[in-house]
């Protein structure tokens, strides 16, 4: 994983950031590894797209709408499974942002929507080509008794997070981050079948060593 932290930043700022740092991926990679690219056959054309135009962004509830019309069975509430994603993705030639998903299944310090309290302010890059997340992120919760709740709620021991509750205990101030799943981005921007083809050592069914 590559885990940029930003102080000061909300949800859009992360979506900003994680936009930038994609396409600078694929600038690289375009100008630096042109014959690699020609031994994979990789067209280009998508990496192009994506690298020329601004990535698309659509929240969690017009996403759920759009995969209803293209025959996914999901209900608003669910988490996207792996042919969610695909199902979506194929209906679009650029990477995309899902934002403000439903916090029931996303992580608990993540910052309430302020203008619908059902929303966690979290936001997820899927990339084209039936390819899903490489990226995952949001606006960090900074208010202390919420998190004392959340933790309350979700049954968690809280002497498991003292040291991250002291963060807010002693002051703290709004902050953003995401996570980029490097595997999952080289699948992409290889177009491999299989993200284990990225990892140098995959774990694998009936494999106990490299």
């Amino acid at each position: 994983m590559v885990e940029p932290e930003v102080a000061f930043a909300h949800l859009d700022d992360v979506m900003v950031l994680g936009e930038r740092m994609t396409k600078f991926l694929i600038q690289r990679v375009l100008e630096s590894r042109q014959e690699e690219l020609k031994i994979l056959e990789r067209d280009l054309a998508p990496l192009e797209t994506a690298l020329n135009n601004t990535f698309d962004r659509m929240t969690y509830t017009d996403a759920v709408e759009k995969l209803k019309t293209l025959g996914s069975d999901i209900q608003w509430g669910e988490d996207f499974g792996n042919d969610d994603e695909t199902i979506l993705m194929n209906a679009t030639d650029r990477p995309l942002w899902v934002h403000r998903f439903p916090k029931v299944f996303k992580a608990f310090y993540m910052e309430p929507d302020p203008l619908d309290s059902r929303l966690a302010l979290g936001a997820d890059l899927l990339a084209p080509e039936g390819y899903g997340e490489v990226i995952g992120g949001g606006e960090r919760a900074s208010d202390l008794q919420f998190l004392l709740d959340q933790i309350k709620h979700h049954e968690l021991n809280r002497a498991d997070y003292e040291w991250y509750l002291d963060v807010r205990k002693y002051g703290s101030v709004p902050h953003a981050g995401f996570g980029m799943g490097l595997e999952r981005a080289v699948a992409w921007i290889c177009k491999l079948p299989h993200v284990r083809e990225t990892i140098p050592y995959p774990r694998m069914m009936g494999t106990l060593r490299p």
